[in-house]
C-alpha cells in the first residue's frame, strides 16, 4: 500500500502524455491540449457568448505620497478597495491618529536608544582618557619610584581605581614580590623536570617504572591539570588544545607541581596562572604564581589546612555580622557556613566568580591590601545582592553564589565594597584573626564572637 500513491502518480502521468485532449462531447488531437493562460480563456469565453469582460477598476491610489508604506503599520493609511465600504471620516480621521503616534512613539524609542548609545560612547572615551592619562603617571612618576610612591594616598587612589592594563602585569610582579627569590633560569629547570616526567609517564603505565612517583602525583601532574586546563576560560578558546596559551598554562602548571611536591596540583590554579599568563610573560608569570600561593592565605586552602581555613572563615564571619546582621542571621537561620562559597571565590581569586575584567580589578587591590581584600570583596558580593539573597533559602543560595550574575559592573560591586567597613569595635582584620588564632589554640571558642552559634 505504501507505493500504491507514487506508482499511481507515475501511471498518470503517462496517461497525460499519451492520451489526446477532450471536450465536452469528444475527443480533440493532443496537440489542442494546450495549457491556456487566463487571457486566452477570457477571449475564448467572450467569443462563444458575444460578451465582453471589463476589467475591473484600479484602486484609487492617492498621489504625490510624500513616501511608500514601508510596513503593515503604513496600511492603515490606505484607502480600502473599491469593492468594500470607503472608510468613514471618523475612522480615516482615527487611524491617522493612530497612525501619527506610532511614528511620534517609533521616533522616541530612536532619539532615546541614540542617547544612550551616545552616552556609553562618551563614558568608554572618558575612560578610556582616564586610562591613557593613568598610564603615564604609573609608568613615569609611580614605577621609577616604587619603594617610596607605593604607599602613598595618593598612589593608593589610584590603584583602587584600577590599574590600567598595559602596566598591570608590573604592578602585580611588584605588589607580590618574590620572597621565594625564583630567577628565570629556576623555572626553566623545573619545567624540564616536569617534561622528563611526562615522558616517562607517556611511556610507561607502571608505577615502578616512573622513577618511584606515586599514582596521586601521576594523577595530579598529568590527568587532573589537562582535565582543568580544558575548563580554564573555556569562552575565551585561547587555553584550549590548539591554543595560543594551551602550553604556556599547561607548562607552568606542571613546573609548579616539580618546584612544590608538598603542594602539587589543586583544582583552581589553573584559573589563577592563566590570569598571570594574560598579563606578564611565561618565567615572570610563573614566579608571581609560586609567590602569589606562597602567601599564608593561598597556602592554607591549597594546602586543604582545615584548621587554618576554620580560622579564615570565623575571622570573616565577625565581618559578616558586623557589615551584614540581618543577611548574617538569615544565614544562620538556615546554618549556611562560609565553606559553601567563600572557597571557590579563595581558590580561584574570584576569576572564575566574577568576569574577568572584574576579576582583574579585584586583583589590583588585592595586590594592594593582601588577603583582608578578598573577604572584603566577599562581603561586597553579599552587600550587592543582600536583598535578593534574604528571600531564598539554603538551596537557592548556594546555587545563586556558586553562580553570580553575569551582569554584575565594577561599578556596583566597588561601590558596595567601598561600604564594608573591615572594623570590628577598634579590630582592623589582622588583629581579629590574631584573637581568634589565640582562642582557638587556648580552645576558649565561648569567648570568641566570631565561633558563637
Amino acid at each position: 500500500m505504501v507505493n500504491l500513491f507514487p506508482k499511481r502518480t507515475k501511471e498518470l502521468k503517462s496517461v497525460v502524455h499519451s492520451a489526446p485532449g477532450w471536450k465536452l462531447f469528444g475527443k480533440v488531437p493532443p496537440r489542442e491540449n494546450l495549457q491556456k493562460t487566463s487571457k486566452i480563456i477570457q477571449q475564448e469565453y467572450e467569443a462563444r457568448t458575444g460578451r465582453t469582460c471589463k476589467p475591473p477598476p484600479q484602486s484609487s491610489r492617492r498621489k504625490n505620497f510624500e513616501f511608500e508604506p514601508l510596513s503593515t503599520t503604513a496600511l492603515i493609511l490606505e484607502d480600502r478597495p473599491s469593492n468594500l465600504p470607503a472608510k468613514s471620516v471618523e475612522e480615516a480621521l482615527r487611524h491617522r491618529q493612530e497612525y501619527d503616534e506610532m511614528v511620534a512613539e517609533a521616533k522616541k524609542r530612536e532619539i532615546k536608544d541614540a542617547y544612550k548609545r551616545k552616552k556609553i560612547m562618551k563614558e568608554r572615551f572618558k575612560q578610556e582618557e582616564n586610562i591613557a592619562s593613568a598610564m603615564v603617571i604609573w609608568i613615569n612618576e609611580i614605577l621609577p619610584n616604587w619603594e617610596v610612591m607605593r604607599s602613598t594616598r595618593r598612589v593608593r587612589e589610584l590603584w583602587w581605581q584600577g590599574l590600567p592594563p598595559s602596566v598591570r602585569g608590573k604592578v602585580w610582579s611588584l605588589a607580590v614580590g618574590n620572597e621565594l627569590n625564583i630567577t628565570p633560569e629556576l623555572y626553566e629547570i623545573f619545567l624540564s623536570r616536569a617534561k622528563e616526567r611526562w615522558k616517562s609517564f607517556s611511556e610507561t603505565s607502571s608505577e615502578n617504572d616512573a622513577e618511584g612517583v606515586s599514582v596521586a602525583d601521576r594523577e595530579a601532574s598529568l590527568e587532573l591539570i589537562k582535565l582543568d586546563i580544558s575548563r580554564t576560560f573555556p569562552s575565551l578558546y585561547i587555553f584550549q588544545k590548539g591554543g595560543p596559551y594551551h602550553d604556556v598554562l599547561h607548562s607552568i602548571l606542571g613546573a609548579y607541581t616539580c618546584y612544590r611536591p608538598d603542594v602539587g596540583y589543586v583544582q583552581g590554579m589553573s584559573f589563577i596562572a592563566a590570569v598571570l599568563i594574560l598579563n606578564l610573560e611565561e618565567a615572570d608569570a610563573f614566579i608571581a604564581f609560586a609567590n602569589l600561593l606562597n602567601k599564608p592565605c593561598q597556602l592554607a586552602f591549597f594546602r586543604v589546612d582545615h584548621n587554618m581555613m576554620l580560622k579564615y572563615f570565623a575571622t570573616f564571619e565577625v565581618f559578616f555580622e558586623e557589615n551584614l546582621s540581618k543577611l548574617f542571621l538569615h544565614f544562620k537561620s538556615y546554618s549556611l557556613t562560609p565553606d559553601i562559597y567563600l572557597i571557590d571565590w579563595i581558590f580561584t581569586l574570584y576569576s572564575k566568580s566574577l568576569p574577568l575584567d572584574l576579576a582583574c580589578r579585584v586583583w589590583d587591590v588585592f595586590c594592594r591590601d593582601g588577603e583582608e581584600f578578598l573577604f572584603r570583596t566577599g562581603l561586597g558580593i553579599l552587600r550587592l545582592y543582600e536583598d535578593i539573597l534574604l528571600q531564598m533559602d539554603f538551596i537557592h543560595i548556594a546555587q545563586f553564589l556558586t553562580k553570580l550574575p553575569e551582569d554584575i559592573t565594577s561599578e556596583k560591586l566597588f561601590s558596595c565594597i567601598a561600604a564594608i567597613q573591615m572594623q570590628n569595635s577598634t579590630k582592623k582584620w589582622t588583629q581579629v584573626f590574631a584573637s581568634v588564632m589565640k582562642d582557638i589554640k587556648e580552645g576558649d571558642k565561648n569567648n570568641s564572637p566570631a565561633l558563637k552559634s
